[in-house]
C-alpha cells in the first residue's frame, strides 16, 4: 500500500475498504485535501439505470459542460416496452429503455456537439459491480434504478471513494437508508439527492409564517393523487413469461431474494411493490415534505399511524379481507407525531395518498370552494395557509376569509440556485450541496418510517437511536430487508 500521505481520498477509502480498516475512523486531515474534482476538470459520470426517468433527465445533465458522461449500466439490454405516463391509450409500443439506448444518446450528443460524425467514448455494463472495479476514470455515478438497489449502489459507490448522486428514495428500507447516510458523513464523500427542491415560495411561506401571520402552526397536512401506477394486489403476479433476450433478471433482483421474473415487477411499476418500491409516499413524499421539514424545522418522528384501504373477495360464499403484504395500498392516510427542534413542542403532520384528502376546512366552504386533488395546508392557531403541491398559489385564511396582508409583507431576496449547479460546486470541492444525503436523512428515515406503519395499518412508536418499533414488535420484520448472501450493506 502506498503512504497515507500519498493517496488521494478516493484511493484511501477504497483501500480502507479492501482491507477492513474502518471507515469511521478516517481523520480529515489524513487525507491531505478535498480529494474531489479540480474545479477546472470536468466530473466524470457513470449512470446506473437506463429508464424512462434517467433518460428524461439525461438531457439536461449532457448539456451541463462540468459533467462527462462517461459509462451506462443497466441489466436491460435495450427494449421498448417501458409504460408512458401521462400518455393517450392506444400506443402499440411503450418508451424505450436500456443500456444501449443510454449510450446512443450519449454518444450521439457529444459527436453532434463535437461536430463529429461518431462518438465511441462511452462505455456500457449490465452490472454495476463490473463498472466498478473496471472503470477507473469514474468520478461520480448517477443512480437512476429501481428503489431496490439505490442504497446497494451508492454503498458500493462510496466505498471505492466515488461520489453519488441519486433519484429518491436513499432506501427503500430504514436500515439501508440509516447505513448510506451515516457512511456520507463518515466519509464526507459529496452525494445529492435528485429530488431537492428550493423554490422561491418556500421563502415566501417562511416569511408569512415567521410574522406570525396565522399564530403557531399546529397540523400540516400533504395529500396527492397517486399512485399513477398498478398497486394494491394481495397477490404475486401471474404474468410470469420467459425472460426477455437481453434482460439480466439476476441482477435487476440484486439483493433481493429470488423470485419468478414478471414484468409487473420491472420497468417503471417497482413502485408498487413492497421490496422493489417506496410507494406514493416516497414518490411525492421527499418532493413535499422535505421542503416542509426545513420550513418548520422539523426534526425525526416518534410515532407514525398508518390507515391503508384493502381488498376483499368472496371465498367459499362469503366475503372477507384478504391479507396483503405484498403490495402498497390502494390509498392511505397517515400522522406522524414530530417534535419541532429548538424546543419542547410537537407537531402532528398528515398525508393522504390514493385520491383522499383533508376535510374541506370551514374557510373554504365559506368561500365556495373545495379541496384540490394534491395540496399542503399548514393550520395554525390564528389562520392557515393553503397552496398547490409545490407550494405555488399561496393564499392566507384568517377567522374564516382570505387575508390579504400578505401583499404587504417584505420577501428578503434570496439568490436561488438550481440543484444540479450545487451539486456540481460541492462535487468540485465546495461547500456541502443541501441536497445532500445527509440533510436528506431526517426525512428520508421519517418516509420510511411512515411506510412501516402503512404496511402494518397501525400507530407505531419509534425509537431512533436502535432503529426500533417498541409497541409493535412485528415491525421490526420490516425494518431491515431481507438481503441474499454477498448483497449485504
Amino acid at each position: 500500500m502506498k503512504k497515507t500521505k500519498d493517496l488521494t481520498r478516493r484511493e484511501f477509502i477504497k483501500a480502507a475498504a479492501v482491507s477492513g480498516i474502518g471507515l469511521t475512523v478516517v481523520p480529515a486531515h489524513v487525507l491531505g485535501g478535498t480529494g474531489r474534482v479540480a474545479p477546472g476538470d470536468k466530473i466524470n459520470v457513470a449512470l446506473i439505470g437506463s429508464g424512462t426517468q434517467a433518460l428524461k433527465m439525461l438531457p439536461d445533465w449532457l448539456k451541463r459542460p462540468e459533467l462527462q458522461f462517461v459509462s451506462v449500466c443497466d441489466p436491460n439490454r435495450e427494449s421498448y416496452d417501458y409504460p408512458l405516463w401521462g400518455k393517450s391509450q392506444g400506443e402499440k409500443k411503450g418508451a424505450a429503455g436500456g443500456r444501449e439506448v443510454g449510450r446512443a444518446m450519449i454518444n450521439e450528443f457529444y459527436a453532434e456537439n463535437a461536430g463529429k460524425a461518431a462518438y465511441k467514448g462511452c462505455s456500457a455494463y449490465s452490472d454495476f459491480r463490473e463498472l466498478l472495479e473496471k472503470e477507473e476514470g469514474v468520478d461520480a455515478v448517477f443512480i437512476m434504478t429501481p428503489d431496490h438497489l439505490h442504497a446497494t449502489v451508492a454503498a458500493a459507490a462510496m466505498k471505492k471513494g466515488i461520489m453519488v448522486g441519486s433519484h429518491k428514495p436513499v432506501g427503500n428500507f430504514m436500515h439501508e437508508t440509516r447505513v448510506v447516510c451515516e457512511m456520507a458523513k463518515q466519509t464526507k464523500i459529496p452525494t445529492q439527492l435528485f429530488a431537492f427542491q428550493d423554490p422561491k415560495e418556500l421563502y415566501v411561506l417562511k416569511e408569512w409564517i415567521s410574522q406570525g401571520l396565522i399564530g403557531e402552526v399546529k397540523e400540516l397536512h400533504r395529500w396527492t393523487n397517486r399512485p399513477m401506477w398498478p398497486q394494491g394486489s394481495p397477490y404475486l403476479p401471474a404474468n410470469t413469461p420467459p425472460i426477455p433476450e437481453g434482460f439480466d433478471w439476476e441482477l435487476w433482483l440484486g439483493p433481493a431474494l429470488p423470485r419468478t421474473y414478471s414484468p409487473d415487477y420491472t420497468h417503471t411499476v417497482f413502485r408498487g411493490w413492497y421490496e422493489f418500491g417506496a410507494g406514493c409516499l416516497a414518490d411525492m413524499g421527499y418532493y413535499g415534505f422535505w421542503k416542509d421539514w426545513r420550513l418548520l424545522n422539523l426534526g425525526m418522528p416518534v410515532s407514525a399511524e398508518g390507515s391503508a384501504s384493502f381488498t376483499c373477495e368472496i371465498r367459499d360464499f362469503r366475503s372477507t379481507w384478504v391479507e396483503n403484504n405484498l403490495s402498497y395500498p390502494h390509498a392511505a392516510t397517515l400522522q406522524w407525531e414530530v417534535p419541532v427542534n429548538g424546543g419542547d413542542k410537537m407537531m402532528d403532520v398528515f398525508w393522504y395518498s390514493g385520491g383522499i384528502r383533508p376535510r374541506t376546512p370551514k374557510f373554504l366552504k365559506k368561500e365556495g370552494k373545495g379541496m384540490p386533488q394534491e395540496g399542503v395546508l399548514f393550520v395554525g392557531e390564528k389562520g392557515a395557509i393553503l397552496a398547490d403541491y409545490g407550494y405555488h398559489n399561496p393564499q392566507l385564511f384568517e377567522a374564516g376569509k382570505v387575508n390579504e396582508k400578505t401583499a404587504s409583507i417584505q420577501i428578503p431576496e434570496v439568490q436561488l440556485v438550481d440543484q444540479t449547479t450545487e451539486m456540481i460546486n460541492s462535487f468540485k470541492g465546495g461547500q456541502p450541496s443541501r441536497g445532500s444525503y445527509p440533510n436528506a436523512q431526517t426525512i428520508a428515515e421519517a418516509i420510511c418510517l411512515g411506510n412501516l406503519a402503512i404496511r402494518m395499518d397501525q400507530r407505531l412508536e419509534w425509537d431512533n437511536k436502535n432503529l426500533e418499533v417498541t409497541n409493535v414488535s412485528e415491525a421490526n420484520e420490516f425494518v431491515r430487508r431481507k438481503c441474499r448472501e454477498g448483497w449485504e450493506i
